[in-house]
């Protein structure tokens, strides 16, 4: 990397970390009552489904914990004054587990109208679409290939790919996995024809498969979003302010360069339809 392309990214942390500094700084007024019960806890426990590059994964080298839904938390940790917790599970359908327990405070999730039974969405922050990742020698090439008989795609399960895709295709085959790296396993030997996600994620997964490529044609729009358990409305609307302030302030678009992520953009203000 030149060093004329490392400025770019330096000054993206740098404004990355004023940011965060910059909502520890607001933590020292008096707490909001919208998170009093959070602030008296001293601790904000936010939910992570570990595997997709868009929102959360472990650092295959050192364990640490990463990505944009992690810097977001940290952030919305630091705006509070309190310490962030993270509470980890093995896919981000499986975040939801954690309500029959109270086991988090927020998380960071695709929308999907099914979920909105156990949990309420705030203003989401990026957007992606729906894609497919093949083989390189695949026969493979648009979604009409796909959506045939035969066809086995596999996806995690209870991610919101399972959840949209499966609703969409007529004729192949969900094959539903524990974790994102079971889905690419089966692709990797074979077992399915294509594994599916949302783009930012797929994209990033393409690099770990030689060969590999995304089909250009994707599915619908995928909105990530900041999430709280139903009945919180004091919690839900101090996660959208959150949010629009981080969008508004260049820190999302800083961290979606910072994370090097591709086939995803920053979403626009307030709630799309």
């Amino acid at each position: 990397m030149t060093r004329r392309h490392r400025i770019p990214i330096i000054l993206a942390t740098l404004l990355g970390t004023l940011l965060v500094g910059a909502f520890a700084a607001n933590a020292q007024q008096a707490p909001d009552p919208r998170i009093a019960d959070i602030v008296r806890a001293g601790k904000l426990r936010v939910g992570y489904g570990l595997g997709a590059p868009a929102t959360s994964y472990q650092d295959p080298k050192t364990g640490e914990l990463r990505g944009l839904a992690v810097d977001l938390g940290r952030a919305l940790a630091a705006r509070m004054g309190v310490e962030f917790q993270p509470v980890i599970y093995p896919r981000p359908g499986a975040i939801l587990q954690g309500l029959q327990t109270n086991a988090w405070d927020v998380t960071f999730l695709a929308f999907k109208p099914a979920r909105t039974a156990e949990v309420d969405f705030a203003t989401p922050y990026m957007q992606s679409d729906y894609a497919f990742l093949v083989l390189g020698d695949s026969a493979i090439q648009r979604y009409a290939d796909v959506d045939q008989p035969g066809i086995r795609i596999a996806t995690p399960r209870g991610d919101s790919s399972d959840l949209h895709v499966s609703r969409l295709l007529q004729r192949a085959e969900m094959v539903r996995t524990e974790s994102f790296a079971a889905g690419l396993d089966l692709l990797r030997t074979k077992q399915v024809h294509a594994f599916t996600a949302s783009r930012v994620n797929v994209m990033g997964y393409s690099e770990k498969i030689p060969g590999s490529r995304v089909l250009e044609e994707g599915l619908d729009v995928v909105y990530f979003a900041g999430v709280v358990p139903k009945g919180q409305p004091g919690r839900l609307a101090y996660m959208t302010d959150f949010i629009e302030q981080a969008k508004a302030s260049g820190w999302v678009k800083q961290a979606i360069e910072r994370e090097a992520l591709r086939g995803v953009q920053v979403a626009p203000p307030g709630n799309p339809k």
